[in-house]
């Protein structure tokens, strides 16, 4: 993470970072319409994106041996 926070850091990051918001702006706004019908196809597809990205942080579903998972 530090390779990340070191490019948008730097000014050329600062730039790439200004016109992508720039383009998303531009097309957000003249393309409205195709934005709002694609918004429900990803919310769905946001959902297992965010199951399978989201598990790398605490081992997924496997359980941790040793671990007690309840609260005392």
């Amino acid at each position: 993470m530090n390779a990340l926070n070191g490019f948008l850091g730097s000014r050329s990051g600062l730039a790439v970072t200004l016109v992508v918001a720039a383009l998303g702006v531009y097309l957000l706004a003249t393309h409205t319409g195709h934005a709002l019908a694609a918004l429900p196809y990803l919310l769905l597809l946001a959902c297992p994106l965010m199951h399978l990205f989201g598990h790398h942080h605490h081992s997924g579903h496997r359980s941790q041996t040793g671990r007690s998972t309840e609260r005392r």
